[in-house]
């Protein structure tokens, strides 16, 4: 398992090497095909993205450029505790929606990407806000918007709850009650969510989002809260639990830098902006048959 470590692609085996490149043309189509899944890490230009072809996206200005890679190279913070966004191999890496959208924006600035790749929301969020990484891809909120810069939402994904088959708690206002826990993943965007706006029940902190299901149930709490996809995961992993059919919030997923970097978040607002009009973000939620997502209107 990857944790708050620099991915780099595995190399290959001199005999695979050999197969590859004996055999006309085969070699090519593997690598770009491995493109498409792993996370690009090297001293070397990215190659050019496979996807979102139609995308017309603007030039960025040098300016652009210096705050968003102002090392040469664009360092990228990837929480795979983010079910719908991120997918972990353990032989390639990090893959899905927001790693191909990383390689996007490295192709237009013309630099390579070092994926950092970690397990919880609250590291991520930490590295882009003290500068260790250039961008990352977080929930909406406004207490990390006092650390952070944000575009537009790109996806909306549904905060849900997840309770025992067995369970007296049947819709949303059964879940604010003093004798309720809430188990969330620690400084998730719906834990800052909940903390806001729960005025009963207690807020029970699990260690990452991945952890909430299962920490529900071996401290025997009654609900569990998380984006709905991995709490679908969980219901077929464990089984004798349901969803509540109403989401408690739509978490607003957007792509951020540190602060003081104005012109680098303005090309990123246009780079977001001609994801979604080009359909690119579309395209990306069908190529990795994510459900329960919706693309936001642009602004």
């Amino acid at each position: 398992m990857f944790d708050h470590t620099h991915y780099r692609p595995p190399k290959l085996p001199m005999t695979l090497f050999h197969t590859l490149f004996l055999i006309p043309g085969l070699g090519i189509a593997f690598l770009l095909g491995v493109w498409e899944t792993v996370a690009y890490a090297d001293s070397v230009p990215p190659l050019k993205p496979m996807t979102c072809q139609s995308a017309k996206f603007p030039a960025p200005p040098p300016e652009a450029r210096r705050e968003l890679a102002p090392s040469g190279t664009l360092r990228v913070a990837i929480n795979t505790g983010n079910y719908v966004l991120v997918t972990e191999d353990e032989n390639f890496g990090p893959y899905g929606i927001s790693v191909d959208m990383a390689h996007l924006l490295a192709w237009q600035l013309g630099v390579p990407a070092d994926f950092v790749v970690v397990q919880a929301a609250a590291i991520s969020f930490e590295r882009v806000s003290t500068n260790q990484s250039d961008i990352g891809f977080f929930g909406v909120d406004p207490w990390r918007a006092k650390s952070v810069d944000y575009t537009d939402p790109y996806v909306h994904i549904e905060g849900s709850y997840i309770v025992r088959l067995d369970s007296p708690i049947q819709n949303l206002s059964d879940v604010d009650r003093s004798d309720i826990e809430i188990v969330v993943g620690k400084n998730s965007v719906y834990n800052l969510f909940l903390n806001r706006t729960i005025k009963q029940a207690r807020i029970i902190p699990a260690p990452t989002s991945p952890e909430v299901t299962s920490y529900m149930l071996a401290n025997n709490h009654p609900v569990g809260a998380g984006i709905r996809n991995q709490l679908e995961a969980d219901m077929k992993r464990y089984g004798g639990l349901r969803i509540l059919p109403q989401p408690f919030m739509t978490i607003q997923q957007a792509m951020a830098t540190g602060k003081n970097r104005p012109n680098g978040i303005a090309y990123l607002q246009a780079f977001v902006r001609e994801l979604k009009i080009s359909g690119c973000v579309q395209e990306l939620i069908t190529k990795y048959a994510v459900t329960d997502a919706t693309v936001p209107p642009p602004h």
